[in-house]
């Protein structure tokens, strides 16, 4: 699945930096091309991965084997492959909307709009995370800047949201390296407070661009808790069939 995917052990506070000297100033990347960094970054016209999931939470921590396909802006489908007890367990998203598929009950259920919002195969993802249909470009207002954090010097992107645009948080805060671009930290606020950020580690080579292979989802109110997501493998713009996203296909993943 394409990463639409996709955070700090207590509240990390915003740092403005200090001023920026003029020559610093002038040498800012245009903002278009940022943004359209930002929403281009994981997207490609198809993918295929297999990933770990590690979910801590205060009962325990869970690990979960993934594979995924994506095609385009509206197909996905994530298979759980391990443990044994939720293999075929998948999710699906189409242009109608999110299912989630039962492997022992063959059974495909639409996930309603009320619940979006809720956890994610028990992670600190949302259902509502698969189902982003939002564009940086479109629905938000940006300001490039740079931004100062322990020491380091980033390219800092913060969106707020455009009044119609349907989006859950007020405001998004991206850190990227200033050469590159490569997403180091992702900050999501509800009003003035950051609940949730992500962290992105271990930048590799794919289909010739540099991604992160691990992220790491952190919720601020509960610093003893986090979802980390590791590529194992990830292939860009490879063939995938249609037929994949069908309730036939899906039936057919999920049981090998």
């Amino acid at each position: 699945m394409t990463p639409r995917v996709e955070l700090a052990a207590a509240l990390v506070a915003l740092v403005s930096g200090a001023a920026v000297a003029p020559s610093e100033a002038q040498q800012l990347p245009d903002l278009d091309r940022v943004i359209r960094h930002l929403d281009q970054l994981y997207r490609s016209q198809s993918s295929h991965a297999r990933m770990t999931m590690t979910v801590v939470r205060p009962r325990g921590t869970r690990v979960l084997s993934l594979e995924s396909w994506s095609k385009g802006e509206d197909q996905a489908l994530v298979v759980i492959r391990a443990p044994a007890r939720e293999a075929g367990t998948a999710s699906l998203r189409t242009a109608d909307g999110l299912w989630s598929y039962g492997a022992r009950a063959d059974r495909l259920i639409r996930i309603p709009t009320g619940l979006l919002s809720e956890s994610w195969m028990g992670s600190h993802l949302t259902n509502d995370d698969l189902m982003r249909e939002t564009s940086y470009d479109d629905d938000y207002e940006s300001v490039v800047a740079w931004a100062t954090r322990n020491g380091t010097r980033y390219l800092q992107v913060t969106l707020t949201p455009k009044p119609e645009a349907p989006v859950v948080y007020t405001k998004l805060v991206f850190l990227l390296t200033r050469d590159d671009w490569i997403p180091v930290l992702w900050e999501f606020y509800d009003g003035d407070q950051i609940v949730r950020t992500i962290a992105y580690e271990d930048v590799r080579q794919v289909a010739g661009r540099p991604l992160p292979m691990r992220m790491v989802i952190q919720p601020v109110d509960a610093p003893n808790e986090r979802t980390v997501i590791e590529y194992r493998r990830l292939e860009l713009d490879v063939p995938v069939d249609d037929e994949l996203f069908t309730r036939r296909g899906l039936r057919r993943v999920a049981g090998q």
